[in-house]
């Protein structure tokens, strides 16, 4: 069991940019007395546009940053990092949790419909490295036979998250030609395969309709660190908040900015 000073130390959240910031409010809900970090790699955005290998070259390169900081965890609050990088963390860094998320297809296939008298169309929207992953493969071929699953690569939709874009007219647009087949042929619900996209549902909501049912890994990575951190006796005893601290690899405050914002913002 690690003492009572590690038990405070922060858990590192890390993000291809500052989209990560939605699972980090899931894990400040549920739990509020951990210190963290969060890290935008910004200045590299989208990784879902890299090779596996960049991927992974960058993702090491933050976890040993991480590591030197005194983290008792490391959560990869990005769909295309887990895929390519957490079995690699994972058998590098084995005493402390490394927390990957995952799109959330699972729960949405298991979702009880109701009576549709159809299998139900479940729409995955996530960046094109993290669609053609094995990870998300392994998923889609266990589900395939209970839902019809529809892969949707939607890489501009980061870009708008990362230029603090969200709801304008020039977002609204491409998310406008980018689901016109689905407002013709409607689908039953959405899994946002990227951290960012959380903060763009009220966008597509616009688009498909307000009772769109979405699903997403924020609540489930959450959950599982916890779960890690309670087996480990790593879990903050602390009665009160704890800190967030947000870093970016950009070196402008722009990003800075964005991410508190984000962090604030109602999604």
């Amino acid at each position: 069991m690690l003492s009572e000073h590690n038990n405070h130390q922060p858990i590192a959240v890390f993000d291809s940019g500052v989209g990560g910031i939605s699972v980090l409010k899931a894990l400040h809900h549920l739990l509020p007395n951990e210190n963290y970090i969060f890290f935008g790699d910004s200045q590299n955005a989208p990784y879902g546009e890299k090779t596996t290998e960049e991927v992974r070259r960058l993702t090491s390169a933050r976890a040993q940053y991480f590591m030197e900081k005194g983290a008792k965890a490391i959560v990869l609050a990005c769909n295309t990092a887990t895929s390519a990088s957490a079995k690699l963390l994972r058998a590098t860094y084995l005493d402390i949790p490394i927390i990957g998320i995952e799109p959330a297809l699972k729960p949405a296939v298991l979702h009880d419909y109701g009576d549709l008298g159809r299998q139900p169309r479940i729409l995955v929207m996530a960046t094109a490295l993290t669609l053609r992953e094995e990870k998300f493969l392994r998923i889609y071929q266990q589900y395939q036979d209970k839902a019809e699953i529809i892969s949707l690569p939607a890489p501009h939709l980061v870009r708008y998250v990362e230029s603090g874009l969200i709801g304008s007219a020039e977002m609204q647009q491409d998310l406008s030609q980018l689901l016109a087949p689905y407002v013709a042929h409607p689908v039953d619900s959405v899994v946002l395969g990227c951290t960012h996209f959380p903060f763009a549902k009220n966008d597509i909501k616009k688009i498909l309709g307000e009772d769109m049912l979405f699903f997403d890994g924020a609540e489930g990575a959450a959950r599982e660190l916890k779960n890690q951190l309670n087996l480990r006796g790593m879990l903050s005893d602390s009665t009160t908040p704890g800190q967030i601290t947000f870093e970016n690899s950009d070196p402008s405050a722009e990003h800075l900015i964005l991410s508190q914002q984000l962090f604030e913002a109602q999604i």
